[in-house]
This record gives C-alpha cells, structure tokens and sequence, in this order.
C-alpha cells in the first residue's frame, strides 16, 4: 500500500503521540480514523478537526475499514489488543507503531498475527512532557528522527511504505535498525537520561532551590516530569540493556568523582575534553 490521500488510517491510542500522527495525517488529506479508551478524547479529536471519526468502543466497521493501523499504546496493551481484535483487520493491512522497546515486542506480535497482515515496527523519537491528545502536536516531527526496525519476517515493501511513513510525518532523519540495536541504543539516548533526570530530583526535596536554579539544571530535568505508568513499563521491558547502560554509566561517575576527590585536575579536564568533543557530534 502506497501511502495515497484516499488511504484509511486508523490509529489505536489516540494520546499525544498518536493525537500528533492523526495531526500531520489530517493535514495531508488521509482519511484518518481513531480508537481511544475514553470518549472525551474521541469527542476532542473530532471537535477540533484532528480525526475524522472515531470510538471509544471496537468498533468492527471501523477496525476492518482500515488499510493501515497505526498502534500508539502501552506495550502489552497492545499485544492484547492483537490477540482480541486482529481478526476484525482487512486483509493486507499494514500496521505499524510507536512503541519505546522493540524486542519484547516486534517478535511477539509478528508471530501472533495471520498470514495476510504484516507489522513492521517504528519508533518516533518525539515527544513532550505532558500527555493527551489536547497537547498533540506534529510540529514535534520536524527536528526528531524516526527509526523503523524490521525482521526477516518483513517485506521489502512494507520495510519502503514504513520508512515513507516517516518522510510523510516530516520527521528529520528515517533510519533502519534492528529490534536488538533499537534496545540497546535507546536504552543508553533515552531510558539512562531517563533514569538520572529522576535520580537528580529525587536527590533533594528542597522546595526553595526552584529560586536559584539555572538553565543547566532546568535542561538535565526537564524530561523528569515523567509518565510513571508508561515509563516504568519501558525500563523493566528493556531491564537487560538498560542495566547494562546504568552500570556503565555508574562507573563513569565514580571515575570522575575519584578525580576530583584526588584533586587531579588534568584528570578531570580530559574528561571534559572528551565530553565537548563528543557533545560536538550531536550539533547537527
């Protein structure tokens, strides 16, 4: 399926993320439909012109309609939703998604799944710290990169329409990776930030410091204002590689705390030394 205007896109989570897809989808003349649990958010969505139509309840019509599925949920909300209601999808019917972890995944529901559809998974690395489909925005497309990570068990031309996905959205750099590099990396770029963003503010619970802050720590924190739920299912689905990453990380911070304790200073500056060089990649 070419990703033509007259094409059917359901979205199923219609949140920030998959409020921000239906956004963009919209915007570019596709016919875009939506699944969401509560009917406040379906009601939002249709009010203010991000869907078309769309259900807080399944809705068989609308689920075999679809000749793309877009999935914006929990991980194993959204292998249960496989379970449930694949048999209400159209044959041929491409889906794809927004999930965080990919192994734990991509695996499951592409041996779970019949014959005539395909999953070839996607990750948008966008987002903000506020959730719901009122803050959904596909601005937020634009500066992030979207990587897609196959299986042998795709085709190439799910593999071509899945990375066209991301060039349609507007997202700034379309990758390839596999499940298993996809978890390693993210364990280290997202879920480590993650995790140290959390441990600084919860190092102290002094309300009065927020008078004295600056940029640097308003930067390091900013993605502290988490999502618990998802979060947290996230870090234990990819526990293996993300422990790996803490540990590094740990080490990394006893050395530098070992150099100041010694007060080698030229220790100290040739860690920083490689800190700017390395920074200086990511200035693209």
């Amino acid at each position: 399926m070419k990703w033509i205007s007259d094409s059917n896109i359901l979205i199923v989570g219609l949140g920030l993320m998959g409020g921000s897809y239906a956004k963009a989808l919209k915007r570019l003349g596709f016919r875009v439909t939506a699944i969401s649990r509560r009917w406040e958010t379906i009601d939002y969505a249709m009010e203010n012109g991000i869907i078309d139509y769309g259900s807080a309840e399944t809705d068989e019509k609308l689920i075999g309609e679809a000749d793309a599925v877009i999935f914006a949920l929990y991980p194993e909300v959204f292998k249960q939703w496989i379970r449930d209601n694949q048999h209400l999808l159209k044959s041929g019917a491409l889906l794809t998604d927004v999930t965080g972890v990919k192994k734990c995944i991509v695996y499951d529901i592409q041996e779970m799944l019949r014959p005539d559809l395909e999953f070839i998974a996607a990750h948008p690395m966008a987002g903000r710290e506020v959730y719901g489909v009122e803050n959904s925005d596909d601005r937020i497309f634009h500066p992030a990169n979207y990587i897609v990570t196959p299986t042998d068990r795709n085709t190439e031309s799910a593999i071509e329409w899945c990375k066209s996905l991301g060039r349609v959205l507007g997202f700034r750099k379309v990758s390839v990776l596999s499940p298993e590099e996809h978890d390693e990396m993210i364990g280290f770029l997202s879920q480590l930030t993650h995790c140290i963003a959390v441990s600084l503010m919860t190092c102290s619970d002094n309300r009065h410091l927020v008078y004295y802050t600056g940029d640097s720590f308003r930067d390091l924190t900013r993605i502290a204002r988490i999502n618990d739920e998802m979060w947290s299912e996230l870090f234990l689905l990819n526990r293996e590689d993300l422990l790996k990453q803490m540990d590094i990380f740990i080490e990394e911070f006893r050395e530098l705390r070992d150099l100041l304790a010694a007060g080698d200073r030229e220790g100290m500056r040739e860690k920083m030394r490689i800190s700017t060089e390395r920074r200086a990649y990511f200035d693209i």
